[in-house]
């Protein structure tokens, strides 16, 4: 179900995670060899997602709908991504090992979901995933290291926050709160964008940290949403 802010513009993109307690002090050291099997079937999961990007760019072009089947993969991938860098450099806010599911997985502690458009903009497709995009790209790029939102990030300032969170966990046995509420703002950011870029929304993503494991009680797009 779609949510609607106070300004009643949608929120499409709803990002949110829960800190788990305790944490292993010394597991977030080795979670990049557990999750190598993530990564062999993600990287074939990514080459689907662009190539399902394609296919769905010409479906809004000609039709002005994003095939759900195809919506439906597209999420499921960026689910998947997002659970597994939760697990290791994006957050290391869980030690639960993510499962090789690209369902919700309402029980895991990060979860994503998108709305599904009914319509999407047949024109704003030619231009909102390059055009559009270029400042979020520069941003999202500071705060990976270059753009990427497959699940193997944990570059920029995101690696960086995280790499000190594991700090703290080895010597102190805590993940800093204050951390952790900034870091989920940046994951909220980047996969915002993400949904964007990829035509799953029209809603352009807020230049705007919302901090914290849950969404906010509002948002409001700090663009309207485009009409087909």
């Amino acid at each position: 179900m779609t949510t609607i802010s106070a300004a009643g513009a949608p929120r499409p993109v709803r990002v949110e995670a829960a800190l788990e307690k305790p944490l292993s002090r010394w597991l977030w050291l080795v979670k990049w060899i557990l999750v190598i099997p993530h990564y062999v079937v993600l990287f074939f999961l990514w080459i689907a997602f662009f190539g399902v990007s394609v296919g769905a760019f010409f479906a809004i072009l000609f039709t002005g709908r994003y095939p759900r089947a195809l919506f439906d993969f597209s999420l499921g991938v960026l689910r998947w991504s997002w659970r597994v860098a939760y697990y290791t450099y994006g957050a290391l806010g869980t030690d639960r090992y993510p499962p090789f599911s690209l369902g919700a997985e309402p029980d895991y502690p990060a979860r994503l979901d998108i709305a599904y458009p009914e319509q999407l903009s047949r024109g704003l497709v030619l231009v909102k995933w390059w055009l559009l995009a270029i400042p979020h790209y520069l941003v999202v790029g500071l705060f990976l290291g270059g753009f990427q939102y497959t699940g193997w990030w944990g570059g920029g300032l995101i690696g960086l926050l995280a790499f000190f969170a594991g700090i703290s966990l080895l010597f102190r046995d805590r993940y800093p709160g204050g951390m952790f509420e900034l870091i989920l703002g940046l994951n909220r950011w980047v996969l915002r964008v993400a949904a964007y870029v990829a035509l799953m929304t029209d809603v352009y993503p807020p230049f705007r940290l919302d901090l914290g494991g849950t969404e906010p009680a509002s948002t409001v797009s700090s663009a309207p949403e485009a009409r087909p």
